[in-house]
């Protein structure tokens, strides 16, 4: 197909150009370009923390966390020694016995899979209750 110029000497045509015309193209890239470099270092958000600063640990003999186990059928074990719900705020404080307030202290709760949920609930909510607020979960088997 050909397309004939008015005007031109002769009648002489002018072929088809299907080439592309890349030109706009990278215009558009090169502007892209430019708004990502300027905007990049705007997008990184940089938060200040005030951390303490790192005190090596001079206890040579460091207290020995207190877990409490739940073993399938809600027993309840502080260490090797089984206990009651019923008694288990008094036994974790006998278990912290050089502690002056044993409420401050660290424990630990792990279950075995079998456990049901109500029973993990009910050792948490008499910890809560009994004032023990700093209790962490652990995720392991018990043998």
């Amino acid at each position: 197909m050909a397309a004939k110029l008015s005007g031109a000497q002769g009648g002489k045509t002018i072929g088809q150009n299907s080439d592309i015309n890349v030109t706009p193209f990278v215009d558009i890239m090169l502007v892209l370009l430019i708004i990502f470099m300027v905007v990049a270092p705007l997008a990184t958000v940089s938060i200040k923390l005030d951390l303490p600063p790192a005190v090596p640990n001079n206890d040579p003999n460091p207290k020995e966390p207190v877990y409490i186990s739940i073993q399938e059928g809600g027993k309840l074990f502080i260490g090797p020694k089984e206990v009651t719900i019923e008694n288990l705020p008094a036994e974790v404080c006998a278990a912290l016995a050089p502690t002056p307030n044993c409420r401050d202290e660290r424990l630990f709760v792990r279950a075995q899979p079998e456990v049901k949920y109500d029973q993990f609930m009910e050792v948490m909510n008499t910890m809560q209750t009994n004032g023990f607020l700093k209790v962490g979960l652990l995720n392991e088997d018990i043998e």
